[in-house]
């Protein structure tokens, strides 16, 4: 599952979309609150905010929706959450990255440590897998936002420092410092096509080759991370061929 959206792409074509689309705005929806309990609702003064009601924008999540997550953030009481970053690996010896946002750390400790267990991988210490990833500012553009040389043009004009692009859309990535520098950019110059999502991401810095039975058990794996409450972000370094990808999304 090389790069950004191998592993996204075979369970669009897999379907289920309802049930992810449920899981993506209840993610979402934390978020906000989240973001809200903790630096307050005005988003011109709270980044995190800002951030979190961009993305939510982004996926087309109801202005009603995002309206109640701010104000259940603002609601007095309620969970106190904090971000755990977990490692591990998984079948073939693929890196593993997740990211939960928890009131229970030994709960999500526990599910994730089995979601490993029980599909071919193991949890591993803090900094195990993180080592051979980046931690860089992603921003995706769905592909009406151009053609490939207009939008690597736009974006390193904006500070970016790479740019990516394939039939789903645009990948423009930041220094982790930069992210929403070139974002605000970027907002002005395609002012009428709404990033999918701006965030921090692990990016590999080199992949692991996988298929066949690993690869059915890596994705498993990783979907059943990916539907985990605390769970936030999942990220790999798999790489998968163009006919592993067809036969996974078969």
């Amino acid at each position: 599952m090389a790069g950004h959206s191998k592993w996204a792409n075979i369970q669009h074509r897999k379907g289920a979309q309802d049930k992810k689309r449920a899981v993506l705005f209840a993610r979402l929806s934390k978020e906000i609150t989240i973001a809200s309990k903790l630096g307050g609702p005005d988003p011109d003064g709270n980044p995190r905010l800002r951030l979190a009601i961009k993305n939510a924008r982004g996926e087309s999540m109801p202005k009603d929706n995002i309206q109640r997550a701010v104000d259940k953030g603002q609601g007095g009481g309620g969970d106190a959450y904090e971000d755990v970053r977990y490692e591990g690996f998984g079948p073939g010896g693929v890196g593993v990255i997740v990211e939960a946002s928890t009131d229970n750390r030994n709960r999500a400790a526990s599910e994730i440590r089995t979601a490993f267990s029980k599909n071919g991988g193991n949890l591993g210490e803090t900094g195990s897998v993180s080592f051979g990833f980046e931690n860089v500012g992603e921003i995706v553009y769905p592909p009406e936002a151009g053609d490939e040389m207009s939008v690597m043009e736009a974006a390193i004009e904006a500070g970016a420092t790479d740019v990516e692009s394939d039939d789903q859309g645009h990948y423009i990535y930041t220094e982790r410092e930069d992210l929403m520098e070139v974002a605000g950019q970027l907002d002005e110059a395609f002012k009428d096509v709404e990033a999918r999502s701006t965030k921090l991401i692990w990016k590999p810095q080199n992949t692991v080759p996988v298929e066949g039975d690993p690869a059915d058990t890596l994705m498993k794996l990783l979907d059943v991370l990916d539907e985990l409450d605390d769970v936030q972000n999942v990220y790999d370094n798999s790489e998968l061929s163009e006919s592993e990808i067809e036969r996974l999304a078969g």
